[in-house]
């Protein structure tokens, strides 16, 4: 055998350089993903600081809370404050209240948000619908309490000063950064799946409910999430809408624990953990279709 046939060639030095390259790259970035992870998941455990201070206020009687720092798990467990705020806050009520102003706000705004983004996002080329979805944005950039007051006024003379008028304010508050959320997912699918469907005869609505909306699976799990944590936990809209004390929301209930001048927190962290349970109790149950949702979507 030749000097010449033996010794490996230039591209092949050349191509085994640029693997062991690559090789020590992906090295790397493994290395760095794994501290990135490990920085993360510390971050992420400092949740639990304020969940147990929450959970252990709860649990305590007044003498105990004010004889510590506030930490220590109590000696004598205090169940009692959970009953009593139960029958303070009128909880059975309150929670019904919520939840029919969450269902309605999440039901109502992937509905409205995905028929107006579906729109724009397929005549942005067009100067009127251009203009529109920059208006909206626009809206992103106002602060509430600049159109409170006005707001008080309007719904009371439409008659909208009820639970009905605070899921109509959640959709259309919320309609701006919906909006630019799901048009720009809008935005890369492909047209030759709406340009097929209507060779085949199907109409706009048809192409959207058919078509364009199951495609838009992670971007509703998105925006139900977000307006259903926003519904759930907001304090100042019903405030300010809501005028009939027995349509009052589980925040605005466990405004009447506090007082003027003392507020019992041991029956007042009892009711924030009331509060709190049902939202995580649905996301236990619902992460998974959220999760395969997400999963779908990114696979097109």
């Amino acid at each position: 055998m030749s000097t010449a046939t033996a010794r490996p060639s230039t591209a092949a030095i050349t191509t085994s350089r640029r693997s062991r390259r690559n090789a020590d790259r992906d090295d790397d970035t493994r290395k760095t993903n794994w501290w990135a992870t490990a920085v993360i998941a510390v971050c992420s455990l400092t949740v639990l600081i304020p969940l147990y201070l929450a959970v252990v206020v709860a649990l305590k009687t007044p003498d105990q809370l004010v004889s510590g720092t506030g930490f220590e798990w109590p000696t004598v467990v205090r169940w009692e404050n959970f009953s009593e705020a139960w029958e303070r806050t009128q909880f059975p009520q309150a929670l019904m209240n919520t939840a029919f102003i969450t269902v309605g706000a999440v039901v109502f705004t992937m509905l409205t948000s995905s028929v107006a983004a579906y729109a724009l996002a397929r005549n942005m080329h067009r100067p009127f619908f251009k203009g529109v979805f920059y208006y909206l944005l626009a809206a992103l950039f106002i602060p509430f309490p600049i159109i409170m007051l006005p707001l008080v006024k309007q719904t009371a003379m439409f008659g909208l000063d009820n639970q009905v008028g605070v899921i109509v304010l959640y959709t259309i508050y919320g309609l701006s950064l919906n909006v630019f959320i799901y048009s720009a997912y809008i935005r890369s699918i492909p047209l030759e799946l709406e340009e097929a469907a209507r060779v085949d005869g199907a109409s706009t609505w048809r192409i959207f409910w058919q078509i364009i909306f199951p495609l838009l699976a992670p971007m509703n799990a998105t925006v139900g999430i977000l307006t259903c944590v926003w519904a759930w936990n907001d304090f100042i809209l019903p405030l300010v809408v809501l005028t009939d004390p027995g349509a009052r929301t589980l925040p605005l209930a466990q405004y009447v624990l506090q007082g003027q001048f003392n507020t019992d927190y041991t029956v007042a962290f009892a009711s924030y953990l009331m509060a709190m349970a049902p939202l995580l109790i649905v996301y236990i149950f619902s992460q998974r279709w959220v999760i395969s949702g997400v999963t779908r979507g990114s696979i097109k």
